[in-house]
């Protein structure tokens, strides 16, 4: 076996391009007016920043800040799966907040998937995924999954081959998360928005973001952070956890082919392979306690020596590891994401519990929307 290389916590998406892992931006060190401040260049707050521009607010007033670069975060760190509905499975969501709730939720991010790929079609693969069973307990739930997919008439499949038994939604998609942030920063810089990286928000008040060195002097302010939320908002802190996923690569392998998305055991366990043979994997944040309930966005050597187990029996592949990172999100206590106004012209989205890929985007043009003087169907959706 080749000698394995293991990556500084760098993520295998921005190693595939380096251009993308640092940052194109300039601080922000002067004062500037807005209409409306972004902070988080993730993909919910470039998303917001797109419906702006999209809705006619010209260009030169609208400004993004971000404390790390564009993707820094979990945005750019993920696993690379748009999977449509909230964190929940489907069956699950129906009776947790009710049939026309969790419909409407589902139908809105089926939607919001589809407008994705259109938008940004070079960092988003259409695939399908599949729910894997791990058990009996968890074949018959797979059952129940897909029988009320199709209740609803949303697409959905039986699935039985060399990954296992579950079922398949051709609805869902992979994707490359840090091309996908970069690819919208540059659309909007390029129409004439205002980006601003390693320019942490210090204080949000009414009407103005400040920074370390700078400040925006604005009409509404848009918060479009996931796992650093109660940094941001701190009196979120009562109903959000900072939770760490991790993740590992593979050097190119023709040991394994899998050409679409797995969700395994759950949904606690992940893998993909991308079109250079690469394999990710991610998961196993349940079996370590405790430890993974944290803001730590480093590797820990107790998840990693579970993925690498997985990998080499489970998955049987012996390829080197050549990438292992951590991203850090928020889980909120009801599953769905925070979306409200947090202050006198501060709308604040986050907390998406581990579905931001999809749900992020969606809340991010909301809050455009909201933002605005709109009311768009999805605040009603996830109000508490």
């Amino acid at each position: 076996m080749a000698s394995e290389v293991r990556s500084d916590n760098i993520p295998v998406w921005a190693a595939r391009d380096p251009a993308l892992r640092g940052p194109r931006f300039p601080r922000l060190t002067t004062t500037l007016d807005a209409d409306v401040c972004v902070v988080g260049l993730g993909g919910s707050g470039l998303a917001c920043i797109a419906e702006l521009l999209a809705s006619g607010v010209a260009p030169a007033r609208v400004v993004g800040i971000d404390a790390t670069v564009v993707g820094g975060g979990a945005a750019g760190r993920n696993g690379g799966f748009l999977l449509a509905g909230t964190a929940d499975f489907y069956h699950d969501a129906l009776a947790q907040f009710g049939h026309e709730r969790a419909r409407r939720l589902y139908a809105l991010t089926v939607d919001e998937i589809e407008r994705m790929a259109t938008e940004t079609p070079d960092a988003i693969r259409r695939t399908g995924s599949l729910r894997i069973a791990s058990s009996d307990e968890e074949l018959a739930d797979c059952e129940q999954h897909l029988a009320a997919l199709r209740a609803d008439e949303f697409p959905g499949e039986h699935y039985d081959g060399p990954e296992g038994r579950g079922l398949l939604v051709p609805t869902d998609c992979a994707f490359d998360p840090l091309r996908r942030c970069a690819t919208l920063a540059c659309q909007a810089a390029d129409a004439g928005a205002r980006l601003f990286e390693q320019s942490p928000a210090i204080a949000i008040d009414a009407g103005e973001v400040r920074t370390s060195e700078g400040r925006v002097r604005c009409a509404r302010v848009v918060i479009a952070v996931d796992g650093r939320l109660t940094d941001v908002v701190p009196a979120l802190g009562p109903r959000v956890r900072p939770v760490r996923l991790q993740m590992l690569a593979t050097a190119p392998t023709r040991e394994i082919r899998l050409p679409r998305p797995v969700y395994a055991r759950w949904g606690y366990d992940y893998w993909q392979q991308l079109e250079d043979g690469r394999l990710l994997l991610g998961g196993f944040r349940d079996m370590a306690g405790d430890e993974e309930w944290t803001d730590a966005s480093t590797p820990s050597d107790t998840v990693q020596g579970m993925l690498e187990s997985f990998l080499r029996e489970r998955l049987r592949v012996r390829a080197p590891i050549t990438h292992r990172w951590a991203a850090t999100v928020s889980y909120s206590e009801s599953g769905l994401p925070i979306f409200e106004e947090v202050g006198e012209g501060v709308i604040a989205t986050g907390a998406y519990s581990g579905t931001g890929n999809v749900m992020g985007a969606l809340c991010g043009r909301g809050a455009a929307r909201w933002s605005l003087g709109m009311r768009p169907d999805i605040v009603d959706l996830l109000a508490a």
